[in-house]
């Protein structure tokens, strides 16, 4: 009987966990409020009955028949669960509809006076939604089912220019809320969309044709995947548009910061290719702006400039003997990897503080460095923000992971004071959460700190843009980041747009692309202009699926002892089989369950 309602359980937890972007807040929280109800034991009065009132209070207001002193009744009763219940159930659940009423003020308040949710709260496609660039996702995974992957790659580049890139190394954040989750598990949309790049290359597949010629110039600063982005759809759009980076090769982080391992540079090149090849684009490598070219002359030159910059500076921590030579920021460290300069760890102790996705390519990039031992430190598990998939490759890899450890100082080298010699850690444990929902430490009395010695040490705690020049040209600046809005303007500067990394802060190269993609669309409509963009390629009308629960086709990695001692791409090709399956898992929510696209495509 227990088996069967952990498996019961457990299909409940995946049905609340894929609950579209959209959904009305409230029904979600009287869900959660109708399984407390159920766990009640029925002991103490507050519980028992006191959820049953809650629930009826929130009901009346979903639906839409309650005035506004429900909301009171609904407090009232709420916090005299909360402090009398005699377990967690009561104190947890009342808490939960208390935290709704702060977050959600306004859908209270539609519910009560308008009778329905705020306005544009409806359920969307989840992998389209959560995609920051909202491809069309279950357009382009059934593309590949059909064997179309020229038709794939250009419903992708229809808002993301950079398949290849993405398919190699993008977060994949279009798979949290997957439908597909209540069956059995998410569709592997990265895997497929790899599996399209590797069928046919991305400059191989012809671009769109670009729109009149304008006579409108562009500059864009940056070429990483936010500049290269609003470059492409500006020049399909039919502007002129000359690229600046300071670097010798277009590609920003996506070449400097990613390994080699992870992203191949000519698997990024065959992107880079196509984006040139689609209109009117220079590029000035080699230049930066300040030194070669001045903010005043592309003011003058230019009709818009965009600022694309990305993160490339890395933080060292404000301590002393933080600037000795065997101390390196992480994202130095990479870009002196890619530059052909890597250092030569061969037979030293690496220590590395952070535990972030660029922490853990600095990590595995020491392991191929030949370094005797590589470990990562970081003070709570809640600091291993890389993901998942990147910690488990390390560790197969034979990086180290220690948690509960703060840092407290650097120790110099006696011998040699240019370097340092040691590391000095506090240990920790852990206390409570605080209002993010994320464990807090304190400082362990009974445990003495604890001195690692190392030979070098890489610190994975943050990038930042180099904004200098734009500040002192009149770009308002904040802590190191360019202020610009959602539409990527930036106030008193009419013509600069600016969006990315320098924006936002170190961020993902998905987060980036969208940047530019927004940036494009807003200077063609600052210029005067209300380009539309369409695509050829058109997602075939779905066949019902038979929902029948199926298991995930992953992308395999080559084994770890073998991988480790090169700078070879890691990950293995998903087999035709595999990929005509995967995509065959696909529930086509653009038809089912999440409401119909305009003709076949993305309405957004």
């Amino acid at each position: 009987m227990n088996d069967r309602m952990d498996v019961a359980i457990n299909k409940f937890r995946s049905r609340m966990t894929s609950y579209p972007p959209g959904m009305c807040p409230l029904v979600m929280y009287r869900t959660i409020l109708q399984m407390s109800m159920n766990q009640s034991c029925g002991k103490c009065i507050p519980c028992r009955d006191g959820l049953v009132e809650a629930e009826r209070i929130l009901k009346t207001i979903i639906e839409g028949d309650a005035g506004i002193e429900a909301l009171d009744k609904l407090k009232e009763v709420c916090e005299m669960i909360s402090e009398t219940a005699d377990c967690a159930v009561g104190v947890v659940a009342a808490n939960t509809v208390l935290d709704s009423l702060k977050e959600f003020p306004d859908e209270y308040e539609s519910h009560i006076k308008n009778k329905r949710c705020v306005e544009n709260v409806n359920q969307t496609v989840p992998c389209i939604t959560l995609c920051p660039a909202h491809v069309d996702v279950p357009g382009y995974v059934a593309l590949i089912n059909k064997g179309d992957y020229a038709g794939a790659i250009n419903i992708i580049r229809d808002r993301n220019p950079l398949p290849t890139a993405c398919a190699m190394v993008c977060e994949h954040p279009c798979e949290r809320k997957c439908r597909r989750s209540i069956i059995d598990h998410p569709i592997n949309i990265r895997g497929l969309k790899k599996f399209a790049v590797d069928q046919i290359t991305a400059d191989k597949v012809k671009t769109p044709e670009p729109n009149v010629a304008t006579g409108k110039k562009i500059a864009v600063v940056g070429g990483g995947p936010s500049g290269l982005t609003a470059a492409y759809f500006l020049s399909l759009m039919g502007h002129s548009v000359d690229i600046y980076d300071e670097h010798e090769k277009l590609g920003g982080m996506l070449r400097y910061g990613i390994p080699e391992y992870r992203l191949p540079k000519a698997r990024l090149d065959e992107d880079i290719t196509a984006i040139l090849n689609a209109g009117d684009i220079t590029v000035h490598t080699g230049t930066k702006i300040g030194r070669d070219v001045t903010v005043e002359e592309l003011d003058e030159k230019f009709d818009a400039v965009y600022l694309g910059l990305g993160a490339q500076l890395g933080n060292r921590m404000p301590v002393a003997n933080a600037d000795c030579a065997n101390v390196i920021p992480a994202a130095d460290f990479l870009q002196a990897v890619a530059r052909g300069e890597a250092p030569d760890l061969t037979g030293k102790r690496v220590a590395l503080i952070g535990g972030g996705n660029v922490a853990m390519d600095a990590a595995r990039t020491a392991v191929r460095l030949n370094a005797e031992s590589v470990n990562v430190f970081t003070r709570k598990r809640d600091d291993y923000t890389a993901l998942a998939s990147e910690i488990e490759s390390a560790m197969q890899e034979g990086v180290s992971f220690t948690t509960l450890l703060s840092f407290m100082h650097l120790e110099a080298d006696k011998n040699n004071p240019g370097n340092i010699s040691a590391v000095w850690l506090q240990p920790e444990y852990v206390a409570e959460y605080d209002s993010m929902g994320l464990v807090t430490t304190e400082h362990s009395i009974t445990k003495y700190p604890y001195r690692f010695k190392c030979d070098y040490l890489i610190l994975g705690v943050g990038q930042r843009c180099d904004v200098e020049v734009f500040d002192k040209a009149g770009i308002p600046t904040n802590r190191g980041r360019i202020l610009a809005d959602t539409a990527c303007m930036i106030e008193g500067k009419e013509k600069f747009f600016s969006g990315g990394d320098c924006v936002t802060g170190p961020s993902t190269a998905i987060n980036a692309i969208a940047a530019g993609q927004v940036a494009a669309h807003n200077i063609d409509e600052f210029l005067g202009y209300h380009h539309k963009l369409y695509c050829d390629s058109k997602a075939p009308t779905p066949m019902p699926n038979k929902c029948i629960p199926t298991g995930r086709a992953e992308i395999e990695e080559r084994p770890p002892y073998e991988r480790k001692k090169d700078f070879l791409h890691v990950e293995e090709q998903m087999t035709p089989e595999e990929a005509l399956r995967e995509s065959g898992r696909c529930l086509r929510c653009d038809y089912y369950g999440c409401g119909c696209m305009e003709g076949g495509r993305a309405p957004w």
